[in-house]
């Protein structure tokens, strides 16, 4: 037989795609942002309906162990994020599935509070350096129980009558020239289609912008945290009074052990769970330097070279540091973690510069504490995000409510979390929800009327206090 000619495409055949639902908004992505949109759009009065390709919904919140909402207040005890996310830890916090400050130590420079925070290796969610006084206090962060999480989302979504469609991969838009009109999915239901007046794109990495024809970027500075991938795992039954008796002894030896379990490739350093009846859990949150974090090949890799590392660390913690001997992983995470990736280029780009910028565009959807730049955060407390940074370039139809909202890469870097993702996907449904009431496109609605929107729903924006 001869050689098997290699080919480098193949050519598809037409073919005829059912469609599932014909609605108001598409959100792709059931992530913090998507969750935001689908529940802000719905609760506006549009049929909406979400796709999310894992079993469950809140993404990285959720499916990558990232548990942690931070960065909700300034270090002097201002809150800046409130709205959705609000709702949603006071939500959680009525099932006991929360832990954090009380509201009277935001900002505080109590030892006694700090420590706790420092004690359990959550330094950078709780804990800035007050280069005014010297100090450091105490941020408005919370930690929340994923699995709950997981049951509140789908509560919320229920209630606001938004369609799920879970294990359901957005694929592709379906275009009509420049307007993104529906959405191809995937499952194990086959090939389907749903169209509507907007989608938005929720994936996390902008997964729906390039086959829109929407202009990206995807530069990312590899010194920065979103150039990295993570995988997070629990480990359980860890007797912490031992470990930190050990510690306390034999800190020499401890330290020793540690730089031993990193030089075989192990992950030493570890947050203490702070959840209600976890005290004997520990939270392992490892960045993982890689090429890509889209690329197959690449996230293969890392989730298969990151599991012999848990498993690593878990054997040596386990055969020589005391309190660890009954220990065992509980969990890995269902979802490689993602901290970066493409971002659209947007009506409005953000670019270091805003960084430093004192006044609120016209078009404000949310204002970010500025916490992680030293004395620059000082000098300039607030970030603001205008709506144009989730409204892509010459494609109609089509916002953005990720970490892909249009921004440089050292904005992103600091304004890519969990809350901030919320926020867009708060902004994201309810502008989508105006507009096809208003019979306008995305780009066109009012700036005002939107921020009035906003204030009602509870985020707090340039003038407007938190209740």
């Amino acid at each position: 037989m001869g050689k098997r000619q290699s080919l480098e495409t193949v050519t598809e055949p037409a073919r005829k795609v059912k469609v599932f639902r014909d609605v108001d908004v598409i959100v792709v992505g059931g992530g913090p942002g998507g969750v935001g949109a689908a529940i802000s759009a719905a609760r506006a009065g549009a049929d909406t309906i979400l796709l999310e390709r894992y079993g469950h919904l809140g993404g990285m919140a959720t499916g990558g162990l990232v548990n942690i909402i931070p960065n909700l207040g300034d270090i002097y005890g201002k809150q800046h994020i409130a709205g959705l996310c609000q709702e949603l830890i006071d939500r959680l916090d009525a099932r006991q599935a929360t832990s954090y400050p009380h509201k009277k130590d935001w900002g505080t420079a109590d030892r006694r509070v700090v420590d706790y925070y420092l004690d359990a290796n959550l330094r950078h969610f709780y804990v800035r350096l007050d280069s005014n006084t010297g100090k450091e206090r105490v941020l408005y962060t919370v930690l929340v129980d994923p699995e709950v999480l997981k049951d509140e989302l789908n509560t919320m979504v229920t209630e606001a009558k938004v369609k799920v469609l879970l294990h359901s991969w957005g694929t592709a838009p379906i275009m009509d020239g420049n307007t993104v009109k529906g959405v191809i999915f995937e499952s194990k239901s086959g090939r389907q289609a749903i169209l509507g007046k907007v989608v938005i794109d929720s994936t996390g990495d902008g997964d729906l912008l390039p086959l829109a024809g929407a202009e990206c970027i995807s530069k990312i500075d590899p010194k920065l945290r979103i150039s990295h991938l993570a995988f997070c795992f629990w480990i359980v039954n860890v007797d912490l009074k031992r470990v930190d008796e050990f510690k306390a002894s034999q800190p020499q030896k401890h330290d020793e052990l540690m730089n031993e379990l990193s030089s075989l490739g192990g992950f030493s350093f570890y947050f203490k769970g702070l959840l209600k009846n976890q005290e004997s859990v520990i939270w392992f949150h490892p960045h993982i330097e890689c090429s890509s974090q889209t690329d197959v090949e690449e996230m293969t890799r890392v989730d298969m070279s990151s599991r012999k590392k848990a498993l690593i660390t878990w054997e040596f913690l386990k055969k020589y540091v005391p309190g660890f001997e009954r220990s065992f992983i509980m969990l890995t995470a269902p979802q490689l973690g993602t901290t970066g990736g493409r971002r659209i280029v947007g009506e409005y780009m953000l670019t270091e510069k805003d960084l430093d910028r004192d006044k609120p565009f016209e078009d404000t959807i949310a204002i970010f504490a500025d916490n992680d730049r030293g004395e620059l955060s000082l000098k300039h407390t607030e970030m603001y995000i205008p709506y144009r940074s989730l409204v892509p370039r010459e494609v109609e139809g089509l916002l953005v409510a990720c970490r892909a909202f249009s921004s440089e890469d050292c904005v992103n870097n600091l304004f890519n979390l969990i809350p901030h993702c919320i926020c867009f996907g708060q902004a994201a449904g309810t502008a989508a929800a105006m507009a096809i009431n208003e019979g306008i496109s995305v780009r066109k609605v009012n700036y005002k009327a939107l921020r009035d929107n906003l204030k009602k729903q509870g985020v707090i924006l340039p003038g407007v206090k938190a209740g």
